[in-house]
């Protein structure tokens, strides 16, 4: 059913509770897990258009996605990882499609409505924006008591 997910990760603590839910996930359909982290900072943003190198961030992060992607592969799932730049919401869901997944994994951090009209939810981009489903997980302080 869900041959390849597509499990956007923040380099955060958040991304512990994600992937809890797609280990056992991935297990049961066989799924490829393709873990994402759009790297947004100014280098990132601009590194296409003024021919820049991977900022130190950048790198830092690829190391993490890769560090990620090894550790399920050694427990036996299949993973790829890939760092992306720019805007996370439009990034993620381009992935999706340009990357032929069937399913985005990814934690919410359950803002609430003046939260994320200040600071925007990449969730909510992401799910106006994707083709695909999209599993929502909710982290955060308040996330033990959702069920």
């Amino acid at each position: 059913m869900y041959s390849r997910i597509l499990v956007p990760l923040e380099h955060s603590p958040s991304d512990a509770r994600v992937l809890d839910y797609v280990r056992p996930l991935a297990r049961m359909c066989g799924s490829t897990l393709v873990f994402i982290h759009v790297a947004d900072g100014w280098a990132a943003r601009n590194i296409t258009q003024l021919q820049l190198r991977e900022s130190e961030e950048m790198r830092d992060d690829r190391a993490y996605l890769e560090q990620i992607a090894a550790e399920l592969a050694a427990e036996g799932l299949a993973t790829e990882a890939v760092l992306a730049t720019g805007d996370p919401g439009t990034e993620i869901a381009a992935a999706a499609t340009r990357e032929n997944c069937t399913l985005i994994a990814m934690s919410t951090h359950g803002h609430r409505f003046f939260a994320d009209l200040w600071r925007g939810s990449v969730a909510n981009d992401v799910r106006h924006r994707s083709l695909v489903p999209v599993l929502l997980v909710r982290t955060g302080s308040d996330a033990s008591s959702v069920r």
